[in-house]
């Protein structure tokens, strides 16, 4: 039985602006149902990688190929919600079903389902404006899955966020991703985050961007967040901050 083919593979990709190189070449292959978090310093060219993967900007040069088998390649999650503050919650969550063309009372019940799964069934009728941040991105990641993408990107998802609300979205993604085993690009500035949720660690040099090391959390899924109080967590979070500082002292320095 031959392997699966890779879900998003990268060759020799790089992208620059102007006289700026941002990202590459890099190299990078995710698998059918992997989670792959990447981590970097500011301006590493990682919000970039998300964004050409997402077909919102184009490489300067290499290639970077998404394999899918269903008119639901993949959605995206961006750090400031990027729900519509003129929509319901039950249309935010329904919007990408209705640009498919979903059925209406097919579109609302997979949106309901998405909102109680969420905590937000008693919300279908507000508006973002009377949600918290910990909300809105609960409706953010609702309508990202309701469309049930083959693949999902999440530029920073939590950035925003204060350090316990994140803890308890990084636990409810953790658990609705393990569950429903969509494959996952994750960007973040958290090494925690990337320890708790990713199959793989991807650590970026300073611009421009480029894979300079890749660590696999020795946790067996199903995980839970009870994996931060482990040695195991904090000697790999050591590991990860000693690959990084570096980096991050480079970034620093002006040019």
């Amino acid at each position: 039985m031959h392997p699966e083919p890779p879900k998003l593979q990268a060759h020799d990709l790089t992208r620059t602006f102007g006289t700026t190189h941002a990202l590459g070449p890099l190299d990078l292959t995710v698998t059918p149902g992997e989670f792959v978090c990447v981590v970097g310093p500011s301006g590493c060219g990682k919000s970039t990688l998300l964004r050409i993967a997402a077909g919102l900007t184009r490489p300067s040069t290499g290639t970077l190929e998404i394999r899918t088998s269903s008119p639901r390649p993949a959605a995206m999650i961006f750090q400031d919600y990027g729900i519509h503050d003129w929509k319901t919650v039950l249309a935010n969550v329904r919007f990408g079903l209705d640009i498919q063309k979903v059925p209406r009372k097919e579109a609302n019940t997979r949106a309901r389902d998405w909102l109680t799964r969420m905590g937000l069934a008693d919300f279908a009728d507000a508006y973002p404006s009377a949600l918290s941040g910990g909300m809105r991105q609960r409706v953010a990641i609702a309508r990202a899955l309701a469309v049930e993408p083959e693949i999902l990107l999440m530029d920073e998802p939590f950035a925003a966020l204060d350090a316990q609300l994140r803890t308890i979205l990084q636990d409810e993604l953790l658990a609705l991703t393990q569950s429903t085993h969509t494959t996952t690009l994750f960007i973040t500035h958290s090494l925690e985050e990337a320890i708790v949720l990713g199959d793989r660690v991807l650590v970026m040099s300073a611009r421009p961007g480029r894979v300079i090391a890749e660590r696999r959390p020795p946790f067996p899924r199903p995980r839970t967040g009870g994996i931060r109080s482990t040695p195991e967590f904090n000697a790999l979070k050591g590991e990860l901050w000693d690959l990084l500082r570096g980096e991050v002292h480079q970034e620093a320095i002006p040019a």
